[in-house]
C-alpha cells in the first residue's frame, strides 16, 4: 500500500450506531457498516471502489450483540465467532470506558474514552502512541449533508488494521450507550 504520510481521515456519515458510511477524505479507504436482518448485529464491509469493481462489498467483519444490548460476538472473515468480552477485554481497574484488544499483527491496543482533549474515543498501542481516534462533531460546527461531523482517524501505518480498529470502536460505543 503506497504511503502518503498522512493519517486517514475517515468521515462518519452518520454518527449513530443504526450504522453509516467511513470514508477517507483522500478517497483511499472506504468501509460501511451495516445492519443485517438480525436485529442486533451488523457488517462491517470494505466498499472501496476496486473492491465493488471486483466482488461487491465484501464483508469483513459480523458484530453480533446480545439480547437487550448485551455484548455477543465478533467474527473476523475466515475466523470462527468470538465472544466480544474476549475479543475487547477489560484491564485490571481499567473501567468501562477503557478496553484492550489484540490484533491481527499480534500486538494489543487500548480504546479509553474522553482520554485526551477534543477526541472521545483514542486507541493507542502498548507505548501509549495513539493509533486511531473517533472525534465527536465540534460545537457550534454547522450541519453538512451526508456527514454527521464525525472522524475516526487512524494513523497511517496502520491502516492495514482498519476494519479492526472500526469494529473495535463500535463495540466501545456500544458498551458506552448499553453503560456495559
Amino acid at each position: 500500500m503506497t504511503r502518503y504520510g498522512m493519517p486517514y481521515i475517515l468521515e462518519d456519515t452518520t454518527g449513530r450506531l443504526a450504522g453509516g458510511e467511513f470514508t477517507d477524505i483522500h478517497d483511499r479507504l472506504h468501509f460501511a457498516v451495516r445492519r443485517t436482518a438480525q436485529r442486533d448485529a451488523y457488517v462491517v464491509y470494505n466498499t472501496s471502489p476496486a473492491a465493488l469493481a471486483r466482488a461487491g462489498a465484501i464483508p469483513l467483519v459480523c458484530l453480533a450483540f446480545g439480547a437487550d444490548g448485551a455484548l455477543g460476538t465478533v467474527s473476523f472473515a475466515g475466523a470462527p465467532p468470538l465472544p466480544m468480552a474476549r475479543y475487547l477485554f477489560a484491564p485490571p481497574g481499567g473501567g468501562a470506558a477503557v478496553r484492550r484488544f489484540v490484533a491481527a499483527d499480534g500486538q494489543t491496543y487500548q480504546w479509553a474514552r474522553r482520554a485526551q482533549p477534543n477526541q472521545e474515543w483514542t486507541c493507542t498501542n502498548a507505548t501509549g502512541y495513539v493509533i486511531a481516534s473517533y472525534s465527536l462533531k465540534a460545537a457550534g460546527e454547522p450541519e453538512y449533508r451526508g456527514s454527521s461531523g464525525c472522524i475516526l482517524e487512524i494513523a497511517e501505518q496502520f491502516g492495514a488494521l482498519a476494519p479492526e480498529i472500526l469494529a473495535s470502536l463500535w463495540i466501545m460505543r456500544h458498551i458506552a450507550a448499553h453503560d456495559l
